[in-house]
């Protein structure tokens, strides 16, 4: 990108006419228009301060907008901006700017001419102060505090001058570089993404499930209107005796588990010899508007005793991912209510939660407007799964929204195959009961953690009576399923449990392959009173956690069989009814 030498030639990307540079009679005018405006500013404070004249009334209080702190905000912000204007106008007499945070969306070789630079620090300035205005704010519930700062933040990113393209030199310079034509295909792009009510992250055409994702071999042996149970080819002679059941979350298809072969979680634990079978969720129908929490907990024991019977085993090692683990918290809980927790040899939580009290940014989506317009969201019977796309698409706007606003609207760029992306856009649909009763009772109610508040069947839940050996895993940055709402989990279990602190966030914090050989991991076996105390004495592990989970699985049982008879897909006493991954992760 074409760039001038003259510290101060404010010239625009792609050429133009060059402002005159100011003489220095123009530079001493403007030092001293913006000292006098401090020196105002700072005579004003002094006199607000003063006791007012005798005869001459108090002006009341009014917080926002007179108190000493709004005042002193307003001083700084207007100090901060003169400083700005005379660093741009002449940077050798004014201070130096303070460092910049780093942030991707200005890495641009043009965001460092003067005009684009003094844009890119207006906007920083006036975030910046909008954002410590809401932490400012007196006599707000934290509550509402933290909802204000979601929503500024929001509003922060989404007026960022990378979004605009009179605002942004990269979009100027291609505009002229390719005479529009980049702003005609992002006009197509935006069209398309329009029609199909979604925003586009990766090209559409670049993954097909079953041949490049999905594509761990394997046998539909179970097919109810709720769900596909999988079981997968072995691929050693001798396998695990327990097998692995999991429940991958209902809001998203399983095939987060097996993307690409080197990524997939699903064909690793294969090949270290354990028996794997995967559920697959159905995505809602009309059919499916009665569908609620008993019978997701159902599907689950369901699932348990088919496997439990088909390989003549006593019982499974179980795994529950985001929502699905929350509901196996549920499942385990109503077992041992009823005697039968021996069913489950151990239970594998993935950034699970059971305590909702610190859930994280998803609470702004749980008081009772938001939760009266999904009611209206449903009027089938079930949530278009794209709703909950752009709800979870908001929780990291800047990245999943304005990123691709910026590259693929603005820029006119093709999109990059990225077989994660493609899972994320693939979207589920909900049981519209199901999913508002699920949001009432545990987002906004937290009734789980209350001993008897929910049933299943008529059997009362006391998450407090799970004896079930556990294991923990978290993600240190996940912003969906917070760490230390994680953590709550260990506070109510009985039973054995081993808690793992993943670097990365909710899904490259779990689908981290040892190959990769990226992030890391901490343990501790010394007890912990909270996360706090966990991570002070952790032990840092460089690489994935995977194999941790393998040798804890293994300590639990460390009996083999040979992996023939039942074990292979469609020899045992249910036939195989389709190839895997069946024909619900297809269905929309």
């Amino acid at each position: 990108m074409a760039q001038t030498d003259d510290a101060h030639d404010p010239r625009p990307p792609g050429g133009g006419a060059t402002p005159a540079i100011p003489t220095l009679e123009e530079l001493q005018h403007w030092t001293w228009v913006m000292g006098r405006a401090q020196q105002m500013m700072m005579e004003q404070g002094i006199a607000a301060m003063r006791p007012p004249a005798e005869g001459v009334p108090a002006m009341p209080v009014v917080p926002g907008f007179n108190d000493p702190a709004t005042i002193e905000r307003a001083r700084d912000f207007w100090s901060e901006s003169m400083d700005l204007w005379r660093r741009f106008l002449d940077p050798s007499a004014a201070a130096p700017a303070p460092a910049a945070k780093p942030d991707k969306r200005f890495k641009a070789p043009g965001w460092q001419s003067p005009m684009f630079d003094l844009i890119r620090q207006s906007y920083a300035l006036v975030g910046d102060h909008m954002l410590r205005g809401v932490d400012a704010l007196e006599g707000v519930e934290p509550r509402q505090k933290e909802q204000l700062r979601f929503a500024t933040r929001a509003f922060v990113d989404a007026m960022s001058p990378t979004n605009f393209p009179a605002t942004n030199p990269e979009v100027i310079e291609k505009t002229i570089e390719t005479k529009g034509e980049n702003l005609l295909k992002g006009l197509q792009n935006m069209l398309a993404d329009i029609g199909r009510g979604q925003l586009t992250h990766t090209q559409a055409d670049a993954f097909q499930i079953g041949r490049d994702i999905a594509a761990t071999p394997g046998q539909v042996v179970l097919r109810t209107p709720l769900y596909e149970l999988i079981q997968y080819q072995p691929t050693t002679e001798t396998v695990a005796t327990t097998p692995i059941v999991i429940f991958p979350p209902w809001i998203n298809r399983f095939y987060i588990l097996d993307l690409s072969p080197e990524k997939s979680l699903i064909r690793w634990a294969l090949d270290q010899g354990f028996t794997v079978f995967m559920v697959s969720w159905k995505s809602a129908d009309a059919t499916m508007a009665d569908i609620a929490w008993d019978d997701y907990v159902a599907a689950q024991v369901e699932a348990i005793d088919t496997i439990r019977d088909l390989l003549d085993v006593p019982a499974v090692h179980s795994v529950g991912y985001c929502v699905a683990g929350t509901t196996l918290a549920a499942t385990l809980a109503w077992l041992a209510a009823r005697g039968e927790a021996d069913k489950v040899a151990s239970a594998t939580f993935f950034t699970a939660q059971v305590d909702f009290s610190k859930a994280g940014d998803l609470l702004h989506f749980v008081d009772d407007e938001q939760l009266a317009l999904i009611g209206t969201l449903s009027p089938e019977g079930f949530l278009d799964g794209r709703y909950l796309a752009a709800t979870f698409n908001l929780l990291r706007g800047r990245d999943l929204i304005w990123n691709y606003v910026t590259n693929n609207y603005l820029l006119g760029k093709d999109y990059v195959p990225f077989d994660l992306l493609h899972w994320n856009g693939d979207v589920t649909n909900l049981p519209a009961k199901w999913h508002l009763s699920y949001l009432t009772d545990l987002y906004r109610d937290n009734l789980l953690v209350q001993p008897g508040a929910l049933s299943i069947a008529g059997v009362p839940l006391d998450l407090r009576r799970v004896a079930t050996p556990a294991y923990v895993q978290a993600g240190r940055e996940d912003h969906i399923a917070p760490p230390e709402s994680v953590w709550k989990l260990t506070e109510l279990f009985q039973g054995p449990l081993r808690f793992v602190l993943a670097g990365s966030g909710h899904i490259a914090g779990v689908v981290n392959p040892p190959a990769a050989g990226k992030y890391q991991y901490w343990t501790n076996d010394t007890p912990a009173e909270s996360l706090d105390a966990f991570v002070a004495s952790a032990t840092e592990t460089k690489g994935s956690w995977w194999p941790d989970w393998a040798t804890w699985l293994r300590h639990q049982d460390d009996a083999t069989t040979p992996a023939n008879g039942a074990r292979i897909p469609g020899n045992g006493k249910l036939p195989a009814l389709e190839a895997a991954p069946g024909s619900y992760v297809g269905t929309r």
